[in-house]
């Protein structure tokens, strides 16, 4: 049965084993990063790593270098590291807002030019009954 811990207790056992998985050739899978928070595989990968995806969430927060990809996850090791996971996530985030500029049928630069300015996008003739 797994064990009830708080945030920051999970926070800290998260911070303890990715201390031993630093740079991606140390890559940890979710299942064997949830083996080794808690001591026992997780029944189901998706609802039982919740909280430890959340927590992995929080350390980036904090500006922990916690990296991720289909190799599983590890702290940066270097500057370079670093940066191309940054570089990555932006590539990541650009194709989705590419995505919502063609729904909106609108260019790039002006959805982004509106997200800077707080302006809500809106979808192209849809002032006009979508005429």
């Amino acid at each position: 049965m797994k064990q009830q811990i708080t945030k920051e207790e999970l926070k800290n056992r998260l911070s303890t084993v990715l201390m031993r998985h630093i740079g991606k050739s140390k890559a940890v899978s979710m299942g064997m990063l949830y083996r080794e928070v808690y001591g026992e595989d997780p029944k189901n990968q998706a609802n039982d790593t919740r909280r430890l995806r959340e927590a992995v969430t929080t350390l980036r927060r904090e500006g922990i270098p916690v990296c991720s990809s289909a190799a599983g996850f590890w702290l940066a090791s270097a500057g370079s590291e670093l940066e191309r996971y940054c570089a990555a996530l932006r590539r990541s985030a650009l194709r989705k807002l590419k995505m919502e500029s063609e729904l909106r049928k609108t260019s790039l630069p002006t959805l982004l030019g509106e997200i800077q300015l707080g302006i809500e996008p809106h979808i192209k003739g849809a002032e006009n009954g979508g005429k």
